[in-house]
């Protein structure tokens, strides 16, 4: 094995495609003219796995990078953004949602800037509900506060 890394980062991603794949076994993919809901989500997922196993290949092929020590500091942020996205999306609504996620997704980052943070989670949630709400016309909840609603 020529390649630690790339080794280990296809055999992972090729576990993450299997689990969705499999977890996606009980949606209707549906056919070109009428997408299913779990047509795009499998399909990313198989296109992960296939570039995990070019991965695994390459690992024996070509030079690369050992195995550094991990570190549990951007994972564990970027759940965490996760996390506090899916708990705030329905109430408070996205315009809560994004920004925090995104906040608390940033600081997995030891070179951090707050401000350039701040600015890109503005500008990101700003973008994105042009894009879902308008644009692509989604039923997301932009603000939810008791007894007061903006649906736009």
């Amino acid at each position: 094995m020529r390649s630690p890394q790339n080794l280990v980062s296809g055999l992972i991603l090729i576990a993450a495609a299997t689990v969705v794949v499999w977890m996606l076994g009980n949606l209707a993919q549906g056919t070109l003219r009428v997408i299913g809901p779990a047509m795009v989500p499998r399909w990313t997922a198989i296109a992960i796995g296939i570039g995990g196993a070019i991965l695994v290949v390459l690992s024996f092929i070509e030079d690369g990078d050992a195995l550094e020590r991990w570190h549990l500091r951007g994972p564990a942020f970027v759940l965490a953004g996760i996390v506090l996205f899916a708990a705030t999306i329905r109430e408070p609504g996205f315009v809560v949602a994004a920004p925090l996620a995104m906040l608390v997704a940033g600081f997995g980052s030891r070179e951090v800037q707050p401000r350039e943070l701040i600015v890109f989670a503005l500008a990101m949630t700003v973008a994105c509900a042009l894009l879902f709400r308008f644009a692509l016309n989604q039923p997301i909840p932009m603000l939810v506060l008791p007894s007061f609603s903006i649906n736009f």
